[in-house]
């Protein structure tokens, strides 16, 4: 009988991934590249939901630090996004986003094409800065 859970591939950060989403051929070129302005938009995506926790509510990006384009992203990839905070100020939270490509081959290669830094800062309901709530102990 084949176990109905799909094996651990190799590649990928073992922690759960923020975000997975697959490009479909709108978000390409005529030669199924994935448009770079599209990546950014879901990295973006993707680093807000750990800054949005922290902050206990909106928040809004203020900079893109870092952002490098390591490989391709096909239309049909199954891309996966890490984020992580690296860092907290009084109103801002500085997130890591690496993502993943696996690629539709049988083999289920994985390829690291894009690493971010993003830094988002709390926003009060009149979008205005607000301190970052204190974690409880």
């Amino acid at each position: 009988m084949t176990d109905i859970l799909q094996p651990e591939r190799p590649g990928l950060p073992t922690k759960m991934p923020t975000l997975r989403v697959v490009p479909m051929p709108s978000d390409a070129n005529i030669h199924g590249d994935v448009f770079g302005g599209w990546i950014m938009a879901q990295v973006d995506v993707a680093g807000a939901q750990p800054a949005a926790r922290r902050a206990n509510g909106r928040v809004a990006t203020v900079a893109v630090n870092s952002f490098v384009f390591k490989n391709a992203v096909l239309v049909g990839d199954l891309l996966s996004f890490y984020a992580d905070i690296v860092k907290v100020g009084t109103t801002s939270v500085t997130v890591h986003v690496e993502v993943f490509a696996e690629r539709n081959t049988l083999h289920g290669e994985v390829v690291k094409v894009t690493e971010a830094t993003l830094t988002y800062v709390a926003t009060d309901n009149n979008r205005k800065p607000r301190p970052l709530p204190p974690l409880d102990d």
